[in-house]
């Protein structure tokens, strides 16, 4: 069973994994835009479930925001 715990820890780590790759494909400029976005969306769903889970609603403002850019982004590059 996956504890709060052990879902915010898994959120937290893919998360951030996931944002670092995301903003070397978007920075690298070498056509991987649309990875990156992708990428960006995975990510703040992650942050997002994490900042649910533990209530923190100022960070999940935050990941909305991610979330609308990443579409935004995938919109426009795809």
């Amino acid at each position: 069973m996956l504890t709060r715990t052990k879902l915010t820890k898994l959120c937290e780590i893919s998360g951030s994994a996931l944002a670092i790759i995301y903003a070397v494909a978007i920075a690298s400029n070498t056509g991987r835009e649309v990875l990156g976005f992708a990428l960006l969306l995975i990510s703040a769903t992650l942050f997002a479930i994490w900042a649910l889970a533990d209530r923190r609603w100022a960070f999940l403002l935050l990941q909305g925001f991610y979330i609308g850019s990443a579409v935004l982004g995938l919109v426009r590059w795809a």
